[in-house]
C-alpha cells in the first residue's frame, strides 16, 4: 500500500500544520494535560482519516479476456440503466454508474484495454454525486476509449458535493490498458460507464465492486 501522488501535498501540508496545532496547544495547556491529550489525539484521527482517503493499493488484473469491461473504480453500483448519450456518443447506450463514498479508494482505472480517442473536462455544478442529473451538470472529465474491435467505451469521472478536484490522465491518440490508473478523484464522487446495448451486465443494483478487479460487463463478440 502507498499515498496516491495526488495526496502526498496536501498529508505533508497537514502534517506541518497539526504538528505546529499541537506544540501551540502543549505550550498553552500543559497544566491541562485532559485538553492537549484530546487536540492530539483528535489530530491523529483526521491526519489518519486523510491518509486513508489517498491510499493507493497497487492492483493488478490477471485474468483478462477481449472483451472484459472492469470496474473503474471501488464503490457500489448505483445505476443500470439504458440512457440516451447525448453529450458525446449521441446514441442510446446501457449506463452503469459507481458511487465512491469518502470510505472508498479514490483513484480510477481504465475500464478495458484499448486506446483513447477522446477526452473533455466540463466545468458544472457540486450537487450529491448519488443524484441522476449529476452526470450531465456536475463537473465532470469524459474519456471514450476504442478497443480493438472498434467498439467505443464512454468513461465519465463526476465531482460531488464534497470532491472539488478530478485529476484525469487520459490522453487522445495513447494506448490505455486495464491495471492502469486513468485519474483520481478527491472525495466523494461517481464514476459512470456507457457501454452498447447489447453488453452483458455481469453486476446488480447497490453491489460493491472494486476498481480493477470486479468484472462488471462482458461485451458482445463482433462477426468478422
Amino acid at each position: 500500500m502507498t499515498i496516491n501522488k495526488e495526496g502526498r501535498g496536501i498529508l505533508i501540508t497537514l502534517a506541518i500544520l497539526f504538528i505546529i496545532a499541537d506544540l501551540i496547544v502543549y505550550y498553552c495547556y500543559q497544566d491541562a494535560s485532559i485538553v492537549y491529550k484530546s487536540v492530539i489525539t483528535g489530530s491523529i484521527c483526521i491526519y489518519l482519516f486523510f491518509v486513508n482517503f489517498f491510499r493507493n493499493p497497487k492492483r493488478v488484473f490477471e485474468n483478462y479476456e477481449d472483451g472484459m469491461i472492469l470496474a473503474p473504480a471501488d464503490g457500489t453500483v448505483v445505476v443500470i440503466e439504458p440512457t440516451d448519450e447525448n453529450e458525446c456518443l449521441h446514441e442510446r447506450r446501457i449506463q452503469v454508474s459507481i458511487f465512491m463514498s469518502i470510505f472508498n479508494v479514490h483513484a480510477n482505472w481504465y475500464p478495458t484495454k484499448g486506446k483513447v480517442t477522446y477526452y473533455v473536462h466540463n466545468n458544472g455544478h457540486f450537487m450529491n454525486a448519488n443524484l441522476p442529473k449529476s452526470s450531465n451538470e456536475n463537473e465532470r472529465s469524459t474519456i471514450i476509449i476504442e478497443t480493438a474491435d472498434k467498439t467505443r467505451i464512454l468513461m465519465r469521472q463526476i465531482a460531488g458535493a464534497l470532491a472539488r478536484r478530478i485529476v484525469t490522465y487520459a490522453k487522445e491518440g495513447e494506448p490505455c490498458d486495464i491495471n492502469q490508473q486513468v485519474g483520481f478523484i478527491k472525495f466523494g464522487s461517481r464514476v459512470d460507464l456507457f457501454l452498447p446495448l447489447d453488453t452483458e451486465i455481469l453486476v446488480n443494483m447497490k453491489q460493491s465492486v472494486k476498481g480493477n478487479q470486479t468484472v462488471i460487463a462482458r461485451l458482445k463478440k463482433k462477426e468478422n
